[in-house]
């Protein structure tokens, strides 16, 4: 089936192959990473997916804004939420969607995990062009195949971590527009700069595991540096980031979907401040939310246990309902909509 992708094959696998990242047929964490603790059965797991706590699905409709995302030609970045790790952002005339999902499914199957009510605001349809589509990996909730198809003829140019490039081609895009990076490789994009960095997580659709890589991006334009965190636990690599770039005007990291059975390969709330505090961002604005159930937690507690460990560390953030437009440098959107 087309939907679960193909990984690299070919020269294409001679390529990924020769990342000093991929050892053993496989890519690997900078440190030593397991999917799951010892303790966690799956037997455990299926139970509580057939048994989920209350609260795992909001009971009411998400609110939800629809914003124009017509060219906003300002230096000073426009960003743009879409829901779990989708967003846009606008800059200098430029339209970047990073990791669309708007299908309704984070899933190869239409009846599993769902999207929840009222944050299918946005479609494939409202993007008049894409100039940049960035992909962080090739998870489902992150490279959704009835996106990327129905966007297909809108995008002029892609930039995705290495390996990724093998569903598009199986998809149909034309390998002329795709740039893939391998961590801490850089590549210029119109007036902006684009470098992978390495995160903490793993790859694959179907029964396969890492065979293409994950990553988080940089990205440099004339005025702005910004950190476009995809999935990843919690390590050093934040801090050798934050060197090395010497800070961020915004950190977009993940916050959600955790769970004490896999606690290294996504960050818990009170992880996902310290990571911008290790970034050095000015700002953090925490995704992975608010759309899907990935995890048991009920569905707003990543942003309850997120904001309340912000506020002790007196970290700055943001956090915009659905569609709700965050312009840099002149941020004020932290009310507590999910409360009412």
């Amino acid at each position: 089936m087309k939907i679960f992708g193909q990984n690299p094959v070919g020269e294409h696998r001679k390529l990924v192959e020769g990342s000093s990242h991929f050892k053993n047929g496989t890519f690997n964490n900078l440190v030593e990473t397991i999917m799951l603790t010892k303790d966690a059965r799956y037997v455990d797991m299926i139970r509580e997916l057939l048994s989920p706590p209350p609260g795992r699905v909001p009971v009411k409709k998400i609110p939800s804004l629809k914003t124009d995302l017509g060219i906003y030609k300002s230096d000073t970045p426009a960003i743009t939420w879409f829901g779990h790790s989708s967003y846009h952002i606008s800059v200098e005339g430029k339209s970047i969607l990073v990791d669309p999902v708007f299908s309704g499914n984070a899933s190869p199957f239409s009846f599993l995990i769902k999207s929840f009510p009222g944050t299918d605001v946005y479609k494939a349809d409202d993007f008049e062009k894409i100039d940049l589509l960035l992909l962080t990996h090739d998870h489902y909730d992150h490279l959704d195949y009835r996106t990327l198809v129905q966007l297909k003829g809108k995008v002029k140019k892609v930039c995705c971590s290495l390996g990724v490039a093998s569903h598009l081609l199986f998809w149909g895009f034309d390998k002329i527009i795709i740039t893939e990076l391998d961590w801490w490789q850089s590549s210029e994009f119109y007036d902006f700069e684009i470098t992978a960095v390495p995160a903490r997580h793993f790859s694959g659709r179907i029964f396969t595991r890492s065979k293409t890589l994950w990553s988080a991006f940089v990205f440099k334009t004339r005025s702005h540096q910004l950190f476009l965190g995809g999935d990843s636990g919690y390590g050093e690599h934040f801090v050798e980031i934050g060197k090395k770039f010497g800070g961020f005007d915004v950190a977009i990291l993940e916050c959600g979907q955790y769970n004490t059975k896999w606690p290294f390969i996504h960050m818990m709330p009170e992880e996902t401040v310290q990571a911008a505090i290790d970034l050095k961002a000015k700002v953090l604005m925490p995704v992975h939310w608010g759309k899907f159930a990935l995890a048991y937690h009920s569905w707003d507690e990543p942003i309850e246990r997120f904001t309340k460990e912000a506020l002790r560390k007196n970290a700055k953030f943001v956090t915009p309902m659905i569609g709700e437009q965050v312009v840099l440098d002149n941020e004020r959107l932290n009310e507590m909509w999910w409360k009412k």
